[in-house]
């Protein structure tokens, strides 16, 4: 009893040992684990090597992005100095065509003037020419009216002198010299009223002249002054059509100028896009290209850990069978001690039976033990097989949750950097348009001041115009009456028409002149109808003002 007593605690320090033993591998294998399974180089050797290649793979990727950064700055520098070069020639561009409009719009303008004062100073040559040519025709007939007056007179004071004649010779009472006193004192009388007809005449058509060269006179101011207001208002119209095409030509320049700098603005927008998009698309690129490299250091690693495992396993197993042998040596020795014991107590002729009782028990017992180990050996194996499983499904999923963050993280930076980027671009683009919006305010306010002076300037040359145009004829009315034409007289048309090629209709009729015949008592008497003129004076000279406004308008220049 109390041998197997013994035997039986044996086998449970055995098995004691066993575990103790198992709890030794189990911490030698967590240990291996720790030093990621210890090869030919040493972990501190491996760590300093991976660490060293993240570092250059780190500096690398650190060195394409300062690349990438400095050829977006010398691409967007080269862009900036395009456009800016662009913008100057434009703007050049479009100061030389600004320029070369107001350059031809001077020019037009004097050739403008130059013609006006062409079509006054012919005006005036026709005026001349006209008063000329009337003074010249009413000299013509008035000299024709007196040749007949003359012959008229003649014949009549012939045959009235005929008349006397017989008169008197028939009167026998009177004597001959009393006869010849008699028709001398008639023919006394009527060459008096003959030179009192032809004083009336001369007077009378000289009054005539005068009128009519003072009718043709204010007839012709009117129609300067008239040809003076359709100059004027071409030059106006001109100008004003000039004004309205340079401000159309400003509007355009604008517009150009505008469209320029939003297709510059989009143009470094794009670039600066791109730039951004190729970043991210290196940062994710980059990002996957350490993931996967994680991934497979991972798989790598659980490979070479899988690779060990046997190895280290075969040593577990060494070691426990070494354990085994051991026991299987103590067990031997107590059993010898034990057989020796119960043979010195055991008479002669049972010792037999009893060694061979105590051999099957230790068969029995070093059979049991033998199993136990193969079962903790197969034991040791499936638990160290699932515990390995499940520290490699650990880590990874561990590293499949880190790159999944740091991928995150890395897009929630990229996103937030668009944002930043499109906000940046939004507000260029607001600045871009206040700017262009208060260019364009500014150069219609400087439009509406150009038109609101020019037709100020209109209404002032065309009041000055009629202002002078008004005191010339007044001046000219003044003249008239103090020379003794009457003023309604003066204000109607010529009479006379003198073949001027002028739009104006002028008709007129000859002076005419009747003599009813010589009474008996007073010898022949002439009546002459004449005009409403009650005195002959000098007439004035017609000298007509020039254009009293004249000023070269010049457009300012773009705000």
């Amino acid at each position: 009893m109390s041998v197997r007593n013994r035997t039986k605690s044996l086998h449970v320090n055995n098995l004691s040992s066993g575990s103790d033993g198992l709890s030794l591998s189990n911490n030698t294998a967590n240990s291996l684990n720790t030093n990621h399974f210890a090869t030919i180089r040493t972990t501190s050797i491996v760590s300093k090597q991976q660490k060293e290649h993240m570092q250059e793979e780190m500096h690398e990727q650190m060195s394409g992005y300062k690349r990438m950064r400095r050829e977006h700055q010398s691409a967007l520098v080269k862009l900036e100095e395009r456009c800016r070069v662009e913008m100057e020639g434009h703007k050049q561009m479009l100061d030389k065509e600004y320029e070369t409009l107001l350059t031809s719009f001077r020019k037009e303008l004097e050739k403008l003037h130059v013609k006006h004062q062409q079509e006054l100073e012919r005006k005036l040559k026709q005026n001349l020419t006209g008063e000329k040519k009337l003074t010249k025709e009413i000299n013509a007939r008035h000299l024709l009216e007196r040749k007949n007056f003359e012959t008229q007179v003649r014949r009549e004071y012939k045959q009235t002198k005929e008349r006397w004649k017989q008169e008197l010779s028939c009167d026998e009472s009177t004597t001959k010299r009393q006869r010849d006193a008699s028709l001398q004192n008639y023919k006394d009388s009527l060459k008096a009223i003959e030179a009192r007809e032809e004083e009336r005449l001369t007077k009378s058509q000289k009054d005539y002249l005068e009128l009519e060269v003072r009718r043709l006179r204010r007839a012709k101011l009117l129609s300067y002054h008239r040809l003076e207001r359709e100059l004027l208002c071409e030059e106006l119209n001109r100008r004003q059509a000039q004004l309205e095409t340079a401000h159309a030509m400003l509007l355009r320049h604008h517009e150009l100028t505008q469209e320029l700098e939003y297709r510059q603005q989009r143009a470094v927008h794009m670039l600066r896009e791109e730039q951004l998009r190729r970043q991210h698309q290196t940062e994710l690129s980059n990002q996957h290209e350490y993931t996967q490299r994680a991934e497979r250091e991972l798989r790598k690693k659980h490979a070479v850990e899988l690779k060990q495992q046997p190895k280290s396993l075969k040593q577990k197993e060494i070691l426990i069978r070494k354990q085994f042998r051991e026991t299987v040596k103590i067990q031997t020795r107590q059993y010898k001690a034990l057989k020796a014991q119960v043979l010195a107590s055991t008479p002669r002729d049972q010792q037999k039976s009893v060694i061979k009782k105590l051999k099957e028990d230790q068969r029995r017992k070093l059979a049991l033990l033998g199993e136990q180990y193969e079962q903790s050996i197969a034991e040791m194996l499936q638990k160290q097989s699932i515990r390995l499983d499940e520290s490699q499904e650990v880590e990874a999923q561990v590293m499949r949750d880190k790159l999944q963050r740091e991928l995150e993280i890395l897009m929630a930076y990229q996103s937030k950097s668009k944002m930043t980027a499109e906000a940046q671009r939004n507000r260029e683009r607001a600045e871009l348009e206040e700017r262009v919006s208060v260019r364009r305010a500014l150069l219609e306010q400087k439009m509406e001041e150009e038109t609101r002076e020019f037709l100020r300037e209109r209404s002032d040359r065309i009041r000055l115009l009629h202002e002078n145009q008004a005191k010339e004829l007044e001046r000219f009315d003044d003249e008239s009456v103090r020379l003794g034409f009457s003023a309604l007289a003066i204000a109607e048309p010529p009479r006379e028409t003198y073949g001027d090629d002028d739009s104006d209709s002028m008709t007129g009729s000859t002076l005419s002149l009747s003599r009813p015949g010589i009474s008996n008592n007073h010898g022949p008497n002439h009546s002459v109808a004449t005009t409403s003129a009650s005195s002959s004076s000098q007439s004035s000279s017609f000298t007509p003002s020039s254009n009293p406004v004249s000023s070269n308008y010049t457009y300012t220049g773009r705000p």
